[in-house]
């Protein structure tokens, strides 16, 4: 921060108005006296009575020989008439300051941005510089997240439709084919219409997905809170995923603390945020044995674990996995059908309930660790 420095000319403004307010002054204490002096000759009782009063005060105070009234009078006119020159030239000085403000408020509003008002000022100019650099702040902030906002669009619109592109080339092609007649036996129009179907459940997947996510990245999203039993919640999730787990020669293991595990949320959304992780360990998990469920209660958070003994997750990988499309390598989407969104929905969700989630991949283990408060702030609908 630095002083306003004067310009040459503010300086010859600030000189002129002290010499024509020293002037003007000096007009009106002249104008004073002699306005003094009528009244006091044309009234022979208030001549009386100044006299009366300088005679006491100087036998009283001073010596006759050196005081005198009229003496008094001057240097009274004089202390306001410098109090007069001061409070002209100061605000004289303050209109020269705001100037200054103004100018680089200018200099700031035609697009600089990354300018500050530079001015060190004390009093209310000095809190006026700092609101106008703290709303910069605040628009720069505001502007940037806006970028960021329509940046995430472009990224979004070019991933949807990269992603849908693909299996609908495949499904125009082979209906293409279906259509032209160009295939030589039952067998071979039945794999035709096989791998169109399969191509369009995948879309309806990612449709799906991205709907889901869109709908639970919005603040504004009600949470269907209700009161129920995490222990029976995994369990119950654990059968519905027991067939894949043995096909894929996995075990699902369920373990709460304490039992039964009382908290709330929206069942529905959590639901689905276990889904996507379970089905991600079943996914990327190739080599595993076990995938483990656990639940605790730390305070006054739920602490749920999601673990699996398969392939490790390298360090550089682990911050962006719930970045939407994000996949530790690009050729798992080819194998599993998976969108990249699964993960970023359970982080939306788990958001939503006022908690967090992250992961950890260590000592074989890939863990996803989610902190849900046991009772929800937001009012159940």
């Amino acid at each position: 921060m630095t002083r306003i420095k004067l310009t040459s000319k503010e300086k010859s403004e600030l000189v002129i108005e002290g010499i024509v307010t020293i002037v003007l002054l000096l007009l009106l204490n002249l104008a004073i006296i002699v306005i003094a002096r009528q009244i006091i000759n044309e009234s022979y009782t208030l001549e009386n009575i100044i006299f009366g009063v300088k005679d006491v005060l100087a036998k009283t105070f001073f010596d006759s020989s050196f005081y005198s009234l009229g003496t008094a009078f001057m240097f009274f006119l004089g202390v306001i008439d410098l109090a007069v020159l001061f409070w002209r030239l100061i605000r004289r000085y303050k209109q020269m300051q705001l100037r200054h403000i103004i100018s680089e408020l200018h200099y700031i509003a035609n697009g600089n941005y990354d300018h500050r008002i530079p001015f060190e000022l004390s009093g209310d100019l000095g809190k006026v510089v700092e609101s106008i650099n703290g709303l910069v702040d605040s628009t720069v902030e505001a502007i940037e997240e806006e970028r960021k906002i329509e940046q995430s669009k472009d990224e979004l619109i070019t991933n949807i439709s990269h992603d849908i592109r693909t299996p609908l080339t495949s499904i125009i092609g082979y209906l293409g084919l279906i259509e032209d007649k160009q295939y030589h036996s039952e067998e071979e129009l039945l794999k035709y219409t096989h791998t169109a179907y399969s191509k369009s459940k995948q879309m309806k997947v990612l449709v799906d997905d991205l709907f889901e996510y869109t709908k639970v990245r919005q603040p504004s999203t009600p949470i269907q809170a209700i009161q129920f039993d995490m222990e029976q919640l995994l369990d119950q999730i654990a059968i519905d995923f027991e067939l894949d787990a043995h096909k894929k020669g996995m075990s699902i293991e369920v373990t709460t603390h304490p039992s039964p595990f009382i908290m709330e949320g929206d069942t529905e959304k959590l639901v689905r945020v276990f889904n996507n992780l379970i089905s991600n360990a079943l996914k990327y998990g190739k080599g595993g044995k076990q995938i483990i469920l656990q639940a605790e209660k730390i305070g006054s958070e739920a602490v749920i674990t999601i673990m699996n003994d398969g392939p490790t997750i390298p360090e550089n990988s682990l911050s962006h996995l719930f970045d939407r499309f994000y996949r530790v390598e690009e050729s798992r989407n080819q194998e599993t059908g998976g969108t990249g969104l699964g993960l970023a929905i359970a982080q939306s969700i788990v958001v939503l309930h006022g908690g967090y989630i992250y992961a950890k991949s260590e000592n074989h283990w890939t863990s996803f660790v989610m902190h849900l408060p046991l009772k929800q702030k937001i009012d159940t609908l």
